[in-house]
């Protein structure tokens, strides 16, 4: 994976699987074979801007798609945010779960708010 510019991030049976985190953390581009399937942290990161989205039906021109696409450095930058640190460190996959349980109680609040 280390030698590769893309990871094949195949959906599976689970709803959390390890795949897109292994493609990051191994420093490749993931590409994401998905129908409505919802990435990690997607409140907060832009997939779009450092992974590849190929829906299902688009698999036999994998290849085509690929090859037109540039390189992408920033699956790097987003690797800190999947990352599980002891001693904890900023931005961090403990952090990064904290914030979306405050956007997401935010959230609700506003929805409260706007339904009273």
């Amino acid at each position: 994976m280390r030698k590769s510019k893309y990871c094949i991030c195949a959906s599976g049976y689970e709803v959390a699987s390890p795949r897109m985190v292994e493609a990051l953390y191994m420093g490749c581009v993931p590409v994401l074979m998905k129908d409505h399937y919802v990435a990690p942290f997607s409140d907060v990161l832009n997939w779009k801007s450092f992974s590849v989205e190929v829906s299902v039906k688009d698999i036999p021109n994998l290849k085509t798609i690929l090859m037109g696409i540039s390189q992408r450095q920033r699956g790097l930058q987003v690797r800190r945010h999947f990352e599980v640190n002891l001693p904890l460190k900023m931005f961090d996959v403990f952090h990064m779960i904290l914030h979306l349980i405050w956007l997401r109680r935010l959230n609700v609040r506003v929805r409260d708010f706007e339904e009273s």
